[in-house]
């Protein structure tokens, strides 16, 4: 009886192991299937307990802020007591406008500006302009002035005509000559500095 008990539970315990096998993986699954909706609706249920509380903000009261005080006028004297106070536009004769006497326009200078130096500067050679041969055909003879400029290296940087003896060659002679030639610098307080000067130049016939 034993034996054939034994036996028996031989036969049928691989069958045993692979139904409990079963139902627990089956038990399993179900688990992971029905867990998930349970924690939605547990969430669910959170989310719609959340309760929103709303604050009322007071609003803020803008104070409009008073215009500045006015200036108080001062009076101004006027500088003729002889001016009327019933004088209109209408008493004065506009007719004559162009009668009147208008300013004078300003004198057309050389582009020159004074700057002070204690030593002026030096030419290191002779002046020598070529005589025009128109002039000298023409017996003219004169002195042209020329307004130089000599920069701190002693060169000669621009030149004005100040005096000179037009359509004759001899202004053009005569800047041509001055700018061949190299100057010591003025000398302000030990230092070099660009000056103007004036430079004479005579030409004369030699008899």
């Amino acid at each position: 009886m034993r034996t054939e008990l034994s036996a028996s539970l031989k036969y049928s315990y691989p069958v045993i192991v692979r139904i409990t096998s079963f139902v627990g993986i089956t038990l399993l699954i179900l688990t992971f299937l029905v867990f998930p909706r349970v924690v939605n609706r547990v969430e669910l249920d959170e989310e719609v307990q959340i309760i929103i509380e709303q604050i009322d903000i007071p609003q803020t009261e803008q104070f409009d802020r008073p215009p500045p005080p006015a200036r108080p006028s001062v009076p101004v004297e006027s500088e003729s007591e002889d001016i009327a106070d019933d004088v209109t536009l209408d008493e004065f004769n506009l007719d004559d406008f162009d009668a009147w006497d208008a300013p004078p326009p300003p004198p057309e200078g050389p582009r020159v500006k004074f700057i002070p130096y204690d030593d002026p500067p030096v030419p290191l050679s002779p002046i020598r302009p070529k005589y025009p041969e128109i002039a000298q055909e023409a017996g003219i003879e004169g002195t042209v002035v020329v307004q130089v400029f000599v920069d701190e290296k002693g060169r000669v940087k621009d030149t004005v005509i100040l005096k000179g003896i037009p359509n004759t060659g001899l202004d053009e002679a005569a800047t041509t000559a001055i700018r061949k030639v190299r100057f010591r610098p003025a000398k302000q307080r030990e230092r070099a500095v660009g000056v103007w000067i004036s430079i004479p130049v005579n030409f004369r016939l030699k008899s």
